[in-house]
């Protein structure tokens, strides 16, 4: 397999690997912005030569848009390797890059958010377990920050205060988002514009920065639902599963 990487000069010809195959949609579109931006912050985006899921992303943690304190170590913020694409040792080659890249920018190891079991939005803790990666520290309900240290002396990263036990003093169904993962630009609007019409008490908030994200009250800052000051889910939501919440709920 044949890898590319983003850059400045590529990044509105290629394709960004998630599943939308259109590069005029507005979830491409916000996509790439985020991504324009964060390049000049370190990130980088490794993925397939082919169309599909096949790619990481990662970028220095100073600069990470979420909630933890791992100064020197590089962070993913997606990796993603799946359908016909599994079972190929792709997702190793693109592991090993990240490590190899991270090696030479002499970093402490690598971090990532994870779950104990899989969720959605979220790496394969098994997958990453047998990688050698090990639990740094958790976040309520179910998150943990995981680390692949490079040293038997490397500091241990942990999740920032604000997240351990997600709370906001905000009322009704509250969604955090940004456009780092591009399906929030097609679905936060959907979901606000549904609970309108419903008269279901909403509210969205876009962190539009990187120290907005690193001060949010969850660990997994791309997206967010809270109800009553409560964390719910990560989990995106359309008009059925929003209203499935909605019905649970209250």
């Amino acid at each position: 397999m044949e890898y590319i990487k983003l850059t400045l000069d590529n990044l509105e010809k290629e394709h960004i690997c998630c599943a939308i195959s259109n590069n005029k949609d507005v979830q491409v579109a916000s996509k790439k912005a985020w991504l324009k931006d964060r390049l000049n912050d370190g990130l980088v985006f490794l993925k397939s030569v082919e169309r599909g899921k096949c790619f990481i992303e990662y970028i220095p943690a100073e600069n990470a848009w979420c909630p933890i304190e791992a100064s020197g170590y590089m962070h993913i913020n997606c990796f993603w390797v799946s359908g016909s694409f599994k079972g190929h040792g792709y997702a190793n080659d693109l592991l090993n890059a990240c490590i190899a890249d991270a090696k030479a920018q002499g970093k402490h190891g690598i971090t990532v958010i994870s779950s104990p079991k899989k969720m959605p939005f979220l790496s394969d803790p098994k997958y990453l377990a047998y990688k050698g990666f090990k639990v740094a520290d958790k976040a309520d309900p179910n998150f943990t920050l995981l680390y692949l240290p490079f040293d038997d002396n490397t500091p241990v990263p942990q999740f920032k205060a604000c997240v351990k036990t997600p709370k906001t003093d905000k009322s009704g169904f509250v969604i955090y988002y940004t456009h780092g993962c591009p399906f929030t630009a097609k679905y936060v609007p959907v979901v606000e514009s549904f609970a309108k019409e419903k008269g279901i008490p909403f509210e969205s908030v876009f962190i539009d920065s990187k120290e907005k994200a690193q001060n949010a009250p969850m660990a997994w800052t791309n997206y967010a639902v809270f109800y009553n000051g409560n964390y719910v889910t990560n989990e995106i939501q359309n008009e059925k599963k929003f209203m499935e919440l909605v019905e649970r709920l209250t």
